[in-house]
């Protein structure tokens, strides 16, 4: 059996037997959701808090102030963010940019496809929470969210691969592993991390550019979308799925010759929404 076999035999046994071990939501995050999902919740036992990592109160007042939400008046405090963008904002945006400390790993090979993975994420959430903005109703908050954690399935395959050196050395060979599956694994973290289902549907459905469902569109549709936009122009595969065959993009009422990259209110959007993420 060859190593990718033997490495992939390990990682579905792993799988079907509710060996893999999932990464946990960092604390924070799930504090700042515990404090949000109290009914007495106010806006100052939030910011208490938020305020408890220092980093992420500031980021999370850096994009209070962001051009992404317009606000006129400067924004000093987390009380007073909490306030311009919303408890629900609020609780997204801190899980997204808490789940940042879970890409990092001691291995160099294995940290530097962490970071990259991460950056993806950052670029579809940025895209995802443009196009719920100009063409849906879906929450653009959510939909950046969505974005942020439609490869978090990689995360612990990643790990394995940690532990097995020798896979590292076939790069061609762990990125097939990965995409094949790291949406099972996605869908298992999320629902683990107990995340509203139009959420952990997100891993399984937004690779399937055939999907079609009834209803309005979803955050997989938007993740679809703002995934082969993340590509357009590069060597990746995905570059050369043609869009007009991809049912998402009419669910979105989105012609399929957009590219966001390329419409200055949309471009512009962008780019303060990767601002605000980074």
């Amino acid at each position: 059996m060859s190593l990718e076999q033997t490495f992939l035999a390990e990682l579905l046994d792993a799988i079907k037997n509710d060996r893999l071990t999932l990464p946990t939501l960092p604390e924070v995050a799930l504090r700042i959701r515990e404090a949000v999902e109290d009914p007495d919740a106010t806006s100052s036992a939030i910011a208490d808090e938020i305020a408890k990592d220092a980093a992420l109160a500031a980021r999370i007042i850096k994009v209070a102030n962001s051009p992404l939400l317009r606000g006129r008046v400067a924004v000093d405090n987390l009380q007073l963010a909490i306030t311009r963008m919303g408890i629900a904002f609020v609780r997204n945006l801190a899980t997204g940019l808490a789940m940042e400390q879970m890409f990092q790993a001691t291995n160099d090979q294995v940290d530097a496809k962490l970071r990259e993975t991460w950056e993806h994420s950052i670029e579809v959430a940025s895209i995802c929470q443009v196009l719920a903005s100009h063409f849906t109703n879906l929450k653009p908050d959510q939909a950046m969210l969505a974005g942020l954690v439609h490869e978090i399935g990689t995360l612990p395959i990643l790990t394995c691969a940690e532990d097995t050196p020798e896979i590292l050395e076939h790069a061609g060979v762990l990125e097939k592993i990965i995409q094949r599956l790291h949406p099972k694994i996605g869908y298992s973290i999320l629902k683990t991390w107990d995340f509203p289902a139009e959420l952990v549907s997100v891993p399984l459905g937004y690779l399937d550019f055939t999907r079609k469902h009834d209803g309005p569109a979803d955050y997989a549709d938007l993740v679809t979308v703002a995934n082969l936009q993340s590509y357009a122009g590069t060597n990746h595969p995905l570059a050369n799925v043609p869009w007009e065959e991809v049912p998402a993009f009419e669910k979105l009422g989105m012609s399929p010759e957009v590219d966001v990259h390329e419409v200055d209110e949309l471009a512009e959007d962008l780019n303060e929404a990767r601002s605000a993420l980074t």
